[in-house]
Order: structure tokens, then C-alpha cells, then sequence
């Protein structure tokens, strides 16, 4: 059974698992919650057909069980089964309950400022955690933490690499968040644990009501976390230096996380919850839906912990020295030097591609009404134009 597909029915088993409903469903695939023949509540995320159809997504599917595995621990939500080799591959994490930081601020507002240090203090231990597992998370933003009871959780590791994997590391599709990409991400470079503080530098000032890198297109959002510097008007005083360290420009400036947690919270310091949640009963009633209600995007529990991954999750993104080529679930974005042009689904008939050259790819998109752009990219290896003609096809499959 093709879980993953569209239908008038839910799947009545994945696995062993029963499901009770959908959770949400984004470009990566759909997330179910389920109970384990002892009643035991699980998140079941179950990759879409075009994507588990792709052996290059099977990889990558591969490497997101073995990072969520050996994180473990109360930072995130533990793997409890999976199969990569099913149809369409699925995973399944125990159900954390909770809203996402981003339904928690849209429902309460802002953090102050000792708000924020817990906040930051325990994503700091999260992403420790992450990184002695030799992984880098890659996509920390507001709809990938869950405020649990005990603690936030980060969650979500669709996107996390191992660092040794060069085939995992060097695709050009893109699965980080503009506004919380750091400015080496944002250009296709290599990315390294000093790319996670940089997310969480975004990620308190969120928290703190504002957005470094202001709102707009994703293109205009990245062009200002390479260029400009952020806006930190909404952090408190206090917080601020701490928050401008982690969103410097380059890597080597930002401080490690355990430099950050002296910075963040100087002495041991009793810790209390950030958001205080009822903890679930120990018998296993039927889950209804939480109280917090996210803003459009962002879901519950971005992937592994209470439920539905962001609709714009996947991205496949291109840059070049004079171009850059975007597309995600809203369409498609050519960028050059003094211009940008943005076609949602709506107006594009279809997208063309091919390789020109040894080191080109020219990309022509075709509009319902008879026009035709043109932009072509030039990539720094040659084996970064087979990585974008290997994962151009599956990015497509998904949105057309």
C-alpha cells in the first residue's frame, strides 16, 4: 500500500502501528498519529511516492533514521521504528505533546528576556547533543522545536547529514529555512556545526518578537543574512551581544555552544520549564488536537514529535556567482545581479533544464501566456551540476 498518496481513506495500519488521523502533510511526505499494539501514541512520517521513487532520497531517508537514532536522549523525540526499505519509507517517533515554539508565540507573544535564556540555554544542550553525533541539524526554526513539558525538543532531522557523507553533503537541494539560514548555507558552501548557532541566533530573536532578516521573498531574506546585518531591535539589551555573536557573518566568529551557555546563563542556575504543559497521564487515551494553533506553515511538530512538517520543507535551491535559481512549493524564483523574478505554479506551464557544458546548467521557464525566462547558472564543480541534475527531476515531480 502506497501510504503516501493521496486518498479518501487513512491507511488503517503502517507497520505495526494503527492510525487514528493525520497530523499534516508537507513536502517531505505526511505525518500520522498511530498507537503501538500496547496503546503507546506515535508520530508515523511516511515519505511522499515521487520522493521514495528517487534512490537518491532513499539515501538521504537512510541518514535521517541513523541521525534521529543516535541523538536520542530527552532532546528530541526518540525513534522507536522504521523502515527504509518499505514502499514508501516511513519512521516513527514517540508523540511529544505540545505546541511548536512558533504556535506557542502566536498564541502568547514574545518571550522576555529570562524566557529567552532557558530558551536558548536548553536549545544549546539540544544542539551539543546533535553535534557529538558528528550531525549538523541544518533547519532549527520556530516549527522545528516542540515545547514539551520537561524542556523544548528539537525535532525534524529530514535534513540533518553526516558530516563524513561528501554525496549527502554536497546536493543541491536545499532544505534550511530563509530567515534562519546561515550566510554559508544560503550560498551552497560547506556547512558545519557553527551553521546551527547561527540558526539559533535567529531563532531567539523570533522568539523575542522580531526577524533578523526582516520578511519578503526567500531570495531578498538570504541576500540580507549574507549581506546586511540583523536586526536585533526586538532582543533585550541584555541578550543582545550574545545574539549578535551567533549571527555573525562568518563561522569562525560565532561561539561554540558551550561558550554560548556561559554566555547565556553565567552560573548553574536552577532551571525551571520554559512553558508549563500538564504531563500526559501514564494510560493512553485518544490525543485531541493541542490547544496551541500555529500560524499557516508551520504546523505541529515539524516531523518527528507532534506531528505535521512545514509545507515548505522542501527546496531545491541553486546559486551561482550572477544567478540563482529557487523552487519550493510556491513557485519558482530566478535571481540575478539587479533583478529578481518570481512565478507562482499558477502562472508556469512548464520548467526546462539542461546542462551546457561542463560546468552550466540553463534552466527556461515557460509561462501560460506564450513568455519564456531564461537564467543560467554556473556552477563551482562539476560535481555540483550533477547534484543539481540529479535532484531537479524529484523537486519537480513534487510541484507539477
Amino acid at each position: 500500500m502506497r501510504y503516501g498518496e493521496d486518498g479518501a481513506g487513512l491507511p488503517e495500519h503502517i507497520g505495526g502501528y494503527a492510525v487514528e488521523r493525520e497530523l499534516g502533510a508537507g513536502g517531505m511526505g505526511t505525518v500520522y498519529l498511530a498507537r503501538s499494539r500496547g496503546g503507546r501514541a506515535v508520530a508515523v512520517k511516511v515519505a511522499r511516492p515521487e520522493l521514495a521513487s528517487d534512490p537518491h532520497f532513499r539515501e538521504r531517508f537512510r541518514a535521517e533514521v541513523a541521525a534521529a537514532r543516535s541523538v536520542g536522549g530527552f532532546h528530541t523525540a526518540p525513534v522507536v521504528d522504521a523502515d527504509p526499505a518499505a514502499e514508501a519509507p516511513w519512521l516513527a517517533t514517540a508523540y511529544v505533546p505540545g505546541p511548536t515554539l512558533a504556535g506557542l508565540l502566536d498564541a502568547e507573544g514574545p518571550m522576555d528576556e529570562a524566557r529567552l535564556r532557558q530558551l536558548g540555554a536548553a536549545l544549546a544542550e539540544a544542539l551539543e547533543a546533535i553535534h557529538r553525533c558528528g550531525l549538523v541539524h541544518r533547519d532549527l526554526k520556530p516549527g522545528n522545536i516542540i515545547m514539551a513539558s520537561d524542556g523544548p525538543r528539537v525535532l525534524d532531522f529530514g535534513i540533518a547529514r553526516a558530516l563524513e557523507s561528501p554525496r549527502l553533503t554536497a546536493t543541491g537541494m536545499a532544505f534550511g529555512t530563509p530567515g534562519f539560514l546561515a550566510p554559508e548555507q544560503a550560498q551552497g558552501q560547506e556547512v558545519g556545526p557553527a551553521a546551527d548557532v547561527f540558526a539559533l541566533g535567529a531563532v531567539l530573536v523570533a522568539a523575542a518578537g522580531g526577524s533578523a532578516f526582516g520578511a519578503g521573498t526567500p531570495m531578498g531574506m538570504m541576500y540580507r543574512s549574507v549581506h546586511e546585518p540583523p536586526d536585533l531591535t526586538a532582543v533585550p539589551d541584555g541578550l543582545r551581544p550574545v545574539v549578535s555573536s551567533c549571527l555573525a557573518k562568518s563561522p569562525d566568529q560565532r561561539p561554540t555552544l558551550a561558550h554560548l551557555l556561559d554566555l547565556i546563563v553565567p552560573a548553574i542556575a536552577r532551571y525551571s520549564p520554559t512553558v508549563a504543559i500538564p504531563p500526559p497521564p501514564s494510560h493512553a487515551p485518544h490525543i485531541p488536537a493541542p490547544v496551541y494553533q500555529a500560524p499557516a506553515g508551520y504546523g505541529y511538530g515539524g516531523g518527528y514529535g507532534g506531528g505535521a512538517p512545514p509545507a515548505d520543507d522542501l527546496v531545491f535551491l541553486a546559486v551561482a556567482p550572477d544567478s540563482a535559481l529557487m523552487i519550493d512549493d510556491m513557485g519558482v524564483t530566478l535571481d540575478f545581479r539587479f533583478r529578481s523574478l518570481q512565478f507562482g505554479w499558477d502562472e508556469i506551464r512548464t520548467v526546462q533544464y539542461a546542462p551546457e557544458g561542463p560546468k552550466h546548467l540553463r534552466v527556461v521557464v515557460h509561462l501560460h501566456d506564450g513568455t519564456a525566462h531564461p537564467c543560467l547558472l554556473a556552477a563551482r564543480r562539476r560535481s555540483r551540476l550533477k547534484a543539481w541534475l540529479q535532484d531537479l527531476p524529484m523537486i519537480l515531480a513534487c510541484f507539477t
